[in-house]
């Protein structure tokens, strides 16, 4: 047996619950990960990728040296594979990519920039992009996926409470008393996380109420199940709201101190009763009833959602519903309560904290704020931009018509995660420049002009941040491959070099010898912050945010005694059907996700010998729907939508009810986004990637 030269702890790379890992190195290599008992937030636990996925550190594929293109400046572009770019110094592809990053500013203006920062790196990579974008560039045009995931949930509970992170820690889930799990199949997207909430129910005795249109792993273990139909969400949860106030299940002592606008937001609710509710829905009256009575009468109550929630075109009255029932029952600011929404990628909390967003500066302080941005001009030493930049999808519509003419990609893949990939790949197409910044050459990188290799998580140290805001280490187990580097160490080197070409004669400043410097600035710029750095997070492996001062012990759960906008606001909803509905031609409603065995796009899990386990996409199918049509199980089949198609393996299950069909997004070579719709939640501009319509025919 294999004895190691080492043992790193680290952080899980894979999803927002942050497990501590225990690297074994040898000879260069990670060739066992355990997980540490005595270390929060898994104690001992973890899922498949955290345990067998990390052999895609040492993939063949890495990227090993700077690229360009060689057809660099030729337009329109076409996705090209490795043969298509010849290998570079780091000179020569900094100074190329500082020219036309200056050339498009100085052409064009600031906001012809589009970036997107990663959930991927850590906290000072993130934060010394946003720095870079807004101190050099002289744009807010940043964003990550966070816009294409849980930006519902940011706005909803933005409006609500003021705050947007998972209000309750994870060590709360093994105590609780009540909880609701709607929009996430959380023993395959966060198992960890699931494992604790099964042991609730358990050990104990927990009741559970699952709300979602799959026979999600979790149903086995509810109390009650809500099998809705998709899209209904608001309708479900705006008559349990309906049950709570017509009983006065409600929380008056609560509601009097620490809401407003109840009275008004009461009356809204007449109409959606549990009848109207399930002659939408399809989740019969009774079983609505009862979840209201269980939820509202609950010692402490918590909510848990995820994709299926915020991934919709109603993505922010499904999470604004949601905080109404906390509102209505007092159960938030207490342990065992909240609103908690799961976060997908290992630091997309805090990519956000750090500054990803274009509209906030690290610790959300708005950048349309003017006390705030001259704070961060006079610590940076440049004007800052005072417009609030584009998200994801502006960009893209600002590529289409012009204004926008050039992106940098650092450790993001949109040409797999955006919708109607067909559209995505023109708008690629037709800019003047694209810089791209990753481990791997995937599909944004195959319409790149220059490629910068970056080191992975195991290569270098940093921060990142998890679902329930703490704050843990990472650390350098392995040499990065061939002349990869650090994301944070071609920024600073590239921040000075735009800098040089645009003639600035003022610096934003980027001159770091190790993240914890970058840390210590981001912190002193940010209250919530303050009390953490580096050698306590040493002594103490994590530490909840917010915590302000070094005296402070940190915050496993938010809003004890105020919420940060002062009082909840109740919202009144009103429910909308989706915007693309089953039809004679499409008639089946397709919904998107994940599975247990890969993440997100794929780029790291399919590089893993996790791909053996699950190497292929895949669309789940109703028996029943599967025989009309003439489809056995593992039969190649053809998906089609209004906008593409494409051929995957049929997987016949009661899983997914008669009329849904559901399809993994991990696999380009049928990618899920070839027929998702580009309709937006007009708040959180997030598309719609739970309701598309699709027709199903047999190979």
């Amino acid at each position: 047996m294999l004895q190691s030269d080492q043992i790193i702890r680290s952080t899980c790379p894979y999803c927002g619950v942050g497990c501590q890992l225990d690297l074994h190195i040898k000879d260069d290599h990670i060739f066992r990960v355990e997980a540490p008992f005595d270390a929060a937030p898994n104690y001992g636990r973890l899922c498949a990728k955290g345990r067998f996925g990390m052999d895609f550190v040492t993939h063949p594929s890495r990227l090993t040296q700077p690229l360009i293109r060689k057809d660099f400046g030729e337009t329109p572009r076409k996705a090209i594979g490795l043969e298509g770019f010849r290998p570079a110094n780091w000179d020569e592809a900094l100074n190329l990519a500082a020219e036309k990053l200056a050339g498009t500013v100085l052409r064009h203006g600031s906001d012809a920039v589009g970036t997107f920062c990663s959930a991927k790196a850590t906290n000072e990579d993130n934060y010394i992009f946003q720095k870079f974008v807004r101190g050099v560039l002289g744009t807010n045009n940043i964003d990550h996926c966070a816009r294409l995931c849980h930006a519902a949930s940011v706005a909803g509970l933005s409006i609500a409470i003021g705050s947007s992170a998972m209000s309750n820690s994870i060590a709360e889930m093994k105590d609780l008393d009540v909880f609701i799990i709607t929009g996430s199949n959380t023993s395959e997207t966060h198992p960890v996380i699931s494992t604790f909430l099964r042991e609730a129910v358990v050990r104990g005795n927990a009741k559970l109420i699952v709300v979602d249109p799959r026979a999600i792993e979790m149903t086995e273990f509810a109390t009650l199940w809500l099998r809705q139909q998709p899209g209904t969400d608001v309708a479900v949860f705006q008559a349990m709201a309906h049950v709570i106030v017509e009983e006065e299940l409600y929380n008056k002592p609560f509601i009097t101190e620490r809401t407003e606008d109840f009275e008004s937001y009461i009356t809204t609710l007449k109409d959606f009763t549990p009848e109207w509710a399930e002659s939408i829905s399809g989740v019969p009256a009774d079983l609505i009833r009862e979840a209201a009575r269980i939820y509202a009468n609950a010692n402490a109550a918590a909510i848990y959602w995820g994709m299926g929630i915020s991934q919709s075109v109603h993505g922010t009255d499904n999470t604004l519903s949601l905080a109404n029932l906390a509102l209505l029952t007092g159960q938030i600011g207490r342990p065992g309560t909240g609103l908690n929404p799961l976060r997908g990628q290992n630091n997309v909390q805090g990519c956000s904290d750090s500054g990803g967003l274009p509209n906030v500066y690290p610790g959300y302080q708005p950048v349309d704020d003017p006390e705030v941005r001259v704070k961060f001009e006079e610590d940076w030493g440049v004007p800052l931009n005072p417009e609030v930049g584009l998200t994801t999808m502006e960009m893209v519509d600002a590529a289409e018509q012009g204004a926008l003419r050039a992106y940098y990609v650092m450790g993001e893949n949109p040409m797999m995660s955006e919708p109607d990939l067909r559209h995505a790949r023109h708008v690629m197409e037709q800019l003047d420049f694209v810089l791209v910044q990753d481990i791997f050459l995937n599909e944004t990188g195959q319409y790149a002009d220059i490629i910068l290799p970056a080191a992975s998580f195991a290569e270098k140290d940093g921060t990142f941040t998890n679902s329930d805001r703490r704050v843990q280490r990472i650390r350098t187990a392995l040499p990065a491959p061939g002349e990869a580097r650090s994301d944070w160490g071609i920024i600073a080197d590239l921040a000075q070099r735009v800098e040089s070409k645009l003639g600035r004669e003022h610096s934003a400043g980027f001159a770091y010898e190790h993240p914890a410097e970058i840390w210590d600035e981001m912190a002193r710029l940010t209250p919530d912050f303050q009390g953490i750095d580096y050698p306590r997070l040493e002594r103490q492996g994590g530490v909840h945010w917010p915590c302000p001062s070094p005296e402070h012990s940190g915050t496993p759960y938010l809003f004890a005694d105020s919420f940060p906008r002062g009082k909840g606001q109740f919202t009144p909803i009103q429910f909308h059907p989706s915007q693309e509905l089953p039809d004679a031609e499409y008639p089946f409603i397709l919904s998107t996700g994940r599975v247990l065995y890969h993440w997100h796009g794929g780029t790291m899990t399919r590089r893993s010998q996790l791909d053996h386990i699950y190497p292929e996409a895949t669309v789940e199918i109703h028996p029943d729907d599967a025989r009309r049509l003439g489809i056995e199980e593992h039969a190649r089949v053809r998906v089609r939508s209004r906008r593409g198609k494409i051929e995957v393996k049929a997987l016949v299950t009661e899983r997914s009810p008669r009329g849904t069909v559901f399809i993994p997004f991990h696999f380009a070579e049928a990618a899920a986004n070839e027929l998702t719709q580009d309709v937006r939640d007009p708040y959180a501009k997030i598309p719609d990637y739970k309701v598309s319509s699709v027709a199903i025919e047999a190979i």
